[in-house]
């Protein structure tokens, strides 16, 4: 399947527009909205101009408590289990729990492991973690099998916006083999051949941001990707 990222900050209308009414946005199963950091952008306004465009499902992928908002469909309750920062594991799920209690958010249960994406990303200085290298799977295999142990519904393989490279295969493989759970892989994904990569690797989602936002035509290629891997599937 296929998720693309919407950061709150660059979600002009007219950006909007060039992702919802591309010829190849029926194949999109999933839109993450949120990021590390929001300064200029609007949640709600966000949300609430994707719903006006379409019925797609508005999953959260929240960097703060601030950016839970009942507009959207559900929320990836993010735990930081690659790091060892106590706010990231538990701290912010303390904060938002009763505002989660009370809303009508499906409430996603989702490890949360960032892997080298070879430069320095938003989301790896605003929570003071170290990623996981990349030629240490076995590490990132069993973060994700102590995840899925501990009830997480899902594990999510981020290399981070902007990053220079993906998650490897042998590292994805390695977490799939381990887990019986969905594998989402984002971050440093930026062809065709990338996301055919990590479908074969074992993701079972594969998320692109930054790329839409440079190259809206990119999504063309991505979905070609996905029905070229779920082709062979079949």
């Amino acid at each position: 399947m296929i998720a693309v990222l919407v950061d709150p900050d660059k979600a002009s209308d007219n950006q909007l527009d060039n992702l919802i009414f591309h010829p190849s946005f029926d194949q999109v199963d999933f839109l993450f909205v949120g990021g590390s950091l929001i300064t200029d952008g609007n949640m709600k306004i966000c949300l609430e101009g994707l719903k006006k465009r379409t019925n797609k499902p508005l999953i959260i992928f929240p960097g703060s408590p601030n950016q839970i908002d009942d507009t959207a469909d559900a929320i990836l309750l993010l735990s930081l289990i690659s790091g060892r920062n106590s706010d990231m594991l538990i701290g912010r799920h303390v904060e938002s729990a009763h505002k989660l209690k009370h809303s009508n958010l499906e409430i996603l249960s989702t490890g949360y492991i960032l892997v080298d994406g070879g430069r320095t990303t938003t989301v790896s200085y605003i929570s003071g973690t170290i990623p996981i290298p990349q030629d240490k799977p076995g590490i990132a295999a069993a973060t994700a099998l102590a995840g899925s142990q501990l009830g997480q519904q899902l594990i999510y393989l981020d290399c981070g916006s902007g990053a220079d490279m993906y998650a490897s295969p042998k590292l994805v493989g390695a977490v799939k083999n381990e887990v019986n759970i969905p594998v989402i892989v984002g971050g440093g994904i930026k062809t065709q051949e990338d996301a055919e990569t990590v479908f074969r690797s074992g993701a079972d989602v594969v998320v692109v941001g930054n790329k839409l936002e440079e190259n809206p035509e990119f999504l063309t290629q991505l979905v070609k990707a996905k029905e070229s891997y779920n082709t062979k599937d079949a």
